[in-house]
Formats: C-alpha cells, sequence, structure tokens
C-alpha cells in the first residue's frame, strides 16, 4: 500500500476559486465564519448562533485580502469603518447572496490539529475589532450602488424636459 504525503488544506484553494467565480457571473459572494474559532476578528455584535455571514464583494470591502491562512480586510458595519480578520479554519462557507451558489467546507485534519491544540490557551473572547481611517477604505462615491438599495436620484432640478 502506498503512504500519502500529507497535502496542504485546500481550503484556501477551493474559497479563491469560488470567490473569483462567483464575482466573474456578477454575483455577490458571502462568507460564513464560525466566530467561536480563535483569532477570528469580527464586528460580534452581528454574529448569531456562533456565526456571521460577511459580504465580501469588492464594493463591499477594502485591502481584501486571501491567503492560505487567513482573509482579511476593511468594511463599514452600521457606518463605522473596521479591520476584519478571519483564520481560515473559521471560514464555514462562501455563497452567492442572489442564488446560494457556493460551498460549504468540510473539516480538513490540518484545521482540526491547530484548533485543539490551542483550545487549552483560550481565555475568554475579547472584542479585538480596531477601527480603521477612512483612507484604507474604498471611495464610496466611485462605488457602483448594491443591488439593495434602489439608485439615488441627483439633487437639484429634474433635467427631463417636455419635447413636442
Amino acid at each position: 500500500m502506498m503512504e500519502m504525503t500529507p497535502m496542504s488544506p485546500r481550503r484556501p484553494y477551493l474559497l479563491r476559486a469560488h470567490y473569483e467565480w462567483l464575482l466573474d457571473n456578477d454575483m455577490t459572494p458571502h462568507l460564513v465564519v464560525d466566530v467561536t474559532v480563535p483569532d477570528v476578528n469580527v464586528p460580534m455584535e452581528f454574529a448569531r448562533d456562533g456565526q456571521i455571514v460577511l459580504n465580501v464583494a469588492p464594493r463591499a470591502v477594502g485591502n481584501f485580502e486571501i491567503t492560505n491562512e487567513e482573509v482579511r480586510f476593511n468594511a463599514r458595519f452600521g457606518g463605522v469603518p473596521r479591520q476584519v480578520y478571519v483564520p481560515m479554519s473559521a471560514i464555514m462557507a462562501v455563497y452567492a447572496r442572489e442564488n446560494g451558489a457556493g460551498m460549504m467546507f468540510e473539516p480538513e485534519t490540518a484545521y482540526d490539529a491547530e484548533l485543539s491544540s490551542g483550545v487549552e490557551d483560550i481565555e475568554e473572547p475579547e472584542d479585538n475589532i480596531t477601527l480603521v481611517h477612512e483612507a484604507d477604505l474604498p471611495d464610496e462615491s466611485s462605488q457602483e450602488p448594491s443591488g439593495d438599495e434602489p439608485p439615488r436620484p441627483p439633487k437639484g432640478r429634474p433635467a427631463l424636459r417636455v419635447v413636442k
């Protein structure tokens, strides 16, 4: 029998592929995050049942990075700019808001070992969210409007004229 050599986790590769695929298809990617995993830095006031769903569309986040170990970005939550950090082991799923296309991630032994080794060291979680400066966020005026809100009409007099 052939011995299996250990391989790196596939989650970061699948996450990057699904993220790009959703963007290529004009969908809005969302991440489901387990907020009980150590080192997760998200706005806990928006978490429900140990999870939070994060809109990670380019128009919603700034300085977005997916590495093999983490996802990090800047975003506004309730109008307040925040810095978000999610270890790869805490990402449970990626999907499109519009139709649910995407995938849930299966448990991987590399992450199980990482989580079990840190369990003894865990103390009460703190809300370690960091405020970010306005300059770190994308300019809202240059962003296209999201599908959730109707476009705002320009201020001033209407530009339409009656032509006979």
